[in-house]
């Protein structure tokens, strides 16, 4: 018999070597390679051109109608997704550690089975115990939820397949699961690999929705192969900071509906609890003016969130090096700013600190947010309010050029329902809408200049 042969796996990017090393070739992580038993490989000696089974082959104009899918009872959780569960799809699920993924989803499972339907919670991390305390603590300790602990997938499917089917499979989490077909401990990458395929392929089979809640690694992404995100059908990111109130939910992924939706929620006493209105969230108390803060429409989706951005200039008298602090943006887009309002608007920040800073601990990704940056960082500057009425939006070249964003009209639309009366934006966007008077720029020079009252 041929000796087996060694093999070595990256436990965050699933890269096999024949050897060990400290640092993976093509993640760059360190102390992350890990030896795995060799998978039985099978090696085809005959000609696969046939002795197979024939597929049918359909066209793109044929008819199909749209999968009907189950409302979750929570409305945000409903609008990440895409508008609720679709039957037989596998969903991965990931965020920091006590970030609210096992309680977002306790909610959900107990709302759902309310409705009549069958509804399967199993819990590789936590006895049942525990869980049904956290039932109790959120008020849903009577739901028909039917719970067990387990890690084994083959003891799992076993007990699946005695009755009907479930209409909805929780799995907390993927990583605790354990598959006896493959050696590893749970956790590796090919035992979480081949405790999905197993999971999913039961989904896909007896028409079961399928949850899977996924660890993180410490830069945010979900831990494991990559090939995991690719076996589901969609992926949610559980984003937050446990410091704030407020959790976002964020589609990364989704086969079923769009992946610019997000759902807020509000960490309160009672569990996770849905935020209407997440500009309140994320908007101080403007009555008076302060120097150093915009308010940007951002847009997640279809959804216009209002956020407040803050920023400080302090001056060095010294000739130590001035420190940038960025909170919730992108450190490298505040350079290019600053680099901005220093070759074409002729203001000076070599010699002064600056901190920014996204309130509410929210994270902004859209470039519409440069010129409501600028102007913030300006009004630090030169110490003079921008008016508590204004919102700002369009997106900076390095030109200089104030540049056209998307869905100009719907932002307008979100601020004017907020009470904001005016708006700072592309001159290009201009038309405005009802209610809002628009002033729009071509340059960033030119709100420069009409901030610091230059002719």
């Amino acid at each position: 018999m041929a000796k087996a042969k060694r093999k070595f796996v990256c436990q965050q990017c699933g890269t096999v070597s024949g050897r060990w090393q400290g640092q993976c070739d093509d993640c760059g992580e360190w102390n992350s390679i890990v030896e795995e038993a060799a998978e039985t490989v099978f090696s085809a000696r005959h000609d696969l051109h046939s002795g197979g089974r024939a597929i049918s082959l359909i066209g793109l104009d044929s008819a199909v109608e749209l999968p009907p899918r189950t409302g979750t009872g929570i409305a945000e959780f409903d609008r990440a997704l895409g508008g609720g569960i679709v039957a037989g799809s596998a969903t991965l699920i990931g965020g920091d550690p006590g970030i609210g993924k096992s309680t977002l989803l306790l909610q959900a499972a107990a709302l759902i089975a309310t409705t009549g339907r069958q509804v399967v919670y199993i819990s590789g991390e936590e006895a049942a115990d525990q869980v049904r305390l956290r039932a109790r603590r959120l008020g849903l300790g009577t739901a028909p939820v039917r719970l067990a602990s387990a890690t084994s997938v083959r003891d799992i499917l076993t007990t699946l397949g005695e009755g009907s089917p479930p209409d909805l499979l929780i799995i907390d989490s993927i990583q605790t699961m354990h598959s006896d077909l493959i050696e590893g401990a749970p956790g590796t990458v090919s035992q979480v690999r081949a405790a999905a395929q197993e999971l999913i392929r039961f989904a896909k089979q007896r028409g079961t929705a399928l949850i899977m809640v996924g660890h993180v690694t410490k830069d945010g992404s979900i831990a494991g192969p990559r090939v995991l995100e690719h076996m589901v059908d969609t992926v949610l990111a559980f984003e937050g900071e446990r410091s704030h109130q407020y959790r976002i939910l964020r589609a990364i992924k989704n086969r079923f509906g769009g992946t610019d939706e997000i759902g807020v929620f509000a960490m309160v006493a009672e569990g996770l609890e849905e935020v209407a209105n997440p500009s309140a969230l994320f908007l101080t108390h403007r009555d008076d003016s302060i120097t150093g803060a915009t308010v940007f429409p951002a847009l997640e989706g279809t959804r216009p969130v209002l956020v407040e951005i803050q920023a400080l200039v302090v001056r060095l008298s010294s000739g130590a090096t001035p420190r940038r602090a960025v909170v919730g943006w992108d450190s490298g887009r505040l350079a290019m700013i600053l680099a901005v309002l220093e070759a074409r608007c002729g203001l000076s920040f070599s010699t002064a600190e600056v901190y920014l800073n996204v309130a509410g601990g929210y994270r902004l990704s859209d470039p519409a947010a440069d010129l409501a940056v600028a102007a913030a960082l300006v009004s630090a500057l030169s110490e003079r309010p921008v008016p508590a009425d204004v919102v700002l939006f369009g997106e900076v070249a390095l030109s200089g050029e104030v540049r056209p964003v998307a869905h100009a009209p719907l932002r307008l639309r979100e601020s004017g329902k907020l009470g904001f009366t005016r708006a700072f934006i592309p001159a290009s966007a201009a038309d405005g809408v009802k209610g809002i008077a628009v002033s729009g720029y071509r340059t960033l020079a030119q709100l420069v200049d009409q901030m610091l009252g230059r002719g």
